[in-house]
Order: C-alpha cells, then structure tokens, then sequence
C-alpha cells in the first residue's frame, strides 16, 4: 500500500486547479489507474479525471486504462461510480469488445 499512499498523494497535487486538464499528466494518471488494480485500492476523483482528459483528446484514448476505470467503479456499487464513468466514456468507445463487455456485466449488476 505505500505505494498506493505514495502515488496518491502525487495525483491528489496533480489534480488541485487547472493542472486537471493538462494532458501531459495522463501518463502519470493511467500509471496511476495501474497502481489502483495491483494494489486493491480506488481513487474515483483521479480515474474521472482520467475519462474527463480522454473526452478533451480521444487520440489518447486508452481501451485498457478505461477497462480498468469501469472495473473499478463496479466494485463499489451501489454507489453511483459506474454510472458517472459509463456517461464520460464515447458512445464509439463503449461499442468497443472489452468495454462493451463491462457495460453489460453492469447491467446485469
């Protein structure tokens, strides 16, 4: 976990003011998406943030980054983290195989 601590205190300053949008941080960003999966943790501020940089330039949409962020908003269900990350994703990305996929286990959750 301190890895996890360590990264989060990072994104948590990354994601204070305009820095949000910076599309330069979302390398930092998907790693940290990464972290969340091996780690058993969950960030939903960061991983919107995540959805939010991919709307502003889909050329750095990431199928697998964005897998993982839905993954991770179904395991905090009831809570409404999958619905908030359903509706920032494209339509044209959400006919994509593995996401796709997610969206249906969702449903049927």
């Amino acid at each position: 976990m301190a890895l996890f601590e360590q990264m989060r205190a990072n994104v948590g300053k990354l994601l204070r003011g305009i820095d949000r949008y910076n599309p330069e941080n979302l390398a930092t960003l998907e790693r940290y998406v990464e972290t969340q999966a091996k780690e058993n943790a969950y960030d939903l501020e960061a991983n919107l943030a995540v959805l939010k940089l991919y709307q502003f330039n889909p050329a750095f949409f990431q199928t697998g980054v964005t897998a993982q962020i839905l993954l991770k908003a179904l395991t905090n269900l009831p809570h409404t983290d999958f619905t908030l990350c359903k509706c920032m994703i494209d339509q044209a990305h959400q006919e994509e195989r593995p996401i796709r996929q997610i969206l249906y286990l969702g449903e049927l959750l």
